[in-house]
């Protein structure tokens, strides 16, 4: 059977087309700089490869743009949208609701659209494909699998905040987690490669949107975002960790509204709001031109990493490994060193040459004398996707 998988971000929109069971990827693409004049758009198959530079407003119009070139005439992959069996979807936030893969009902849609305002970048998103998708492939299964939903396995001590308890019990403000598809799938891939179920391994999913998860024996311990996917480490534009007070100073001694700060802290900081670039490409670029701002933005982004490495380590009294993925943590030899840097305590050493090798395939980049294995896992969150969205139907006895 067919599944699509349409994985969006919050700037960027990825798909693939699997023939499941066997995993045969059919077609696989994105868009990346959604919102811009000059965003792109790249489609592969195994018989054409396109690319181009085209405005995409939004997330609706890109989806839109991805459902006409699947059905193309001439570089298309299916015939009609009935060859679709299955699509999934990508939905960062579940909150209290979802902790497991879901088949998309009114009702599920309706409480994806009530967590938007804890993922406004997201979850948003995340609908828009999902109404896209329902109107084009009208006789599909419609399935999200959720970020949150990896991250149920952290520990009360680690996931309840130190406000009042009747917060947590009455309106379910916690740690969430996010990221959760690409922290699994990098994770079983290094518990496979490392040859032990026993393992103490430190997820560093660099993108857009970063975050860090501690996995001690396959599940998730802690991690380094919470009740919405803002806070921890510096992201392209959301500010990670910040003292609540200066949410209260801006409001209360500057007149800031708190819409405007909220706009603020998830789409005008991080490293936009550091050097005017959101793009890590672009603010490599400028630091090696001798632009202090990139300069010092860069080495703010590693000291934040390198802060939850030692944190993550303490906890789980140990490390077995660290994996960088995603974007940046795949492609970014400058910041795998940069965080790398001065952390040999914890037996972390980095071998240079390693690191500037490019590869699609996992490989370890630590020195052959390190005791923790650094791993750069590319990540493949559509591939969990549509293996969770077929396991779905199994454990239900579903035809399709």
């Amino acid at each position: 059977m067919e599944v699509l998988v349409l994985n969006s971000g919050s700037s960027s929109l990825k798909f693939q087309l699997f023939s499941m069971p066997e995993e045969r990827i059919i077609c696989s693409g994105q868009i990346e700089r959604i919102g811009f004049e000059d965003a792109i758009f790249k489609f592969k198959t195994n018989n054409d490869t396109i690319e181009k530079v085209t405005p995409v407003k939004n997330h609706k119009q890109g989806l839109k743009l991805v459902a006409e070139q699947l059905l193309d005439n001439e570089t298309g992959v299916i015939q009609s949208p009935d060859d679709i069996t299955i699509v999934g979807h990508r939905v960062v936030h579940g909150g209290k609701h979802f902790s497991d893969t879901t088949v998309i009902t009114n009702e599920v849609k309706e409480k994806i659209k009530a967590l938007s305002s804890l993922a406004p970048l997201h979850n948003p998103a995340n609908l828009e494909g999902i109404e896209v998708a329902e109107e084009v492939f009208k006789n599909a299964k419609q399935v999200a699998v959720f970020d949150t939903a990896f991250h149920q396995s952290i520990p009360e001590k680690a996931y309840k905040y130190a406000i009042p308890n009747e917060y947590l019990e009455k309106h379910h403000i916690r740690l969430y987690g996010f990221h959760g598809t690409s922290h699994k799938y990098v994770s079983e891939k290094a518990i496979e490669f490392l040859g032990k179920k026993d393992s103490k391994i430190i997820s560093i999913h660099l993108g857009n949107g970063c975050s860090m998860t501690a996995i001690k024996n396959g599940k998730s311990i802690d991690h380094s975002l919470g009740f919405s996917p803002v806070n921890g480490l510096i992201m392209g534009t959301r500010s990670g960790d910040i003292d609540p007070s200066v949410i209260f100073h801006l409001a209360e001694r500057h007149g800031f509204e708190l819409k405007d700060i909220n706009n603020m802290l998830q789409k005008q900081s991080g490293m936009l709001g550091l050097t005017g670039y959101s793009d890590l490409r672009e603010i490599q670029k400028e630091a090696e031109k001798g632009n202090k701002n990139c300069i010092l933005a860069l080495e703010m982004n590693a000291y934040r990493i390198k802060k939850y490495i030692g944190s993550y380590a303490a906890i789980m009294n140990g490390l077995d490994a660290i994996i960088f993925t995603a974007g940046i943590g795949e492609n970014s030899a400058d910041m795998r060193e940069r965080v790398c840097k001065d952390l040999d305590y914890l037996g972390i050493e980095l071998d240079a040459e390693k690191n500037l090798v490019r590869s699609n395939k996992i490989r370890a980049i630590n020195k052959d004398t390190a005791l923790t294995k650094i791993l750069v896992i590319p990540t493949n969150e559509e591939l969990e996707i549509a293996k969770q969205s077929i396991a779905l139907f199994k454990n239900q006895s579903a035809l399709i």
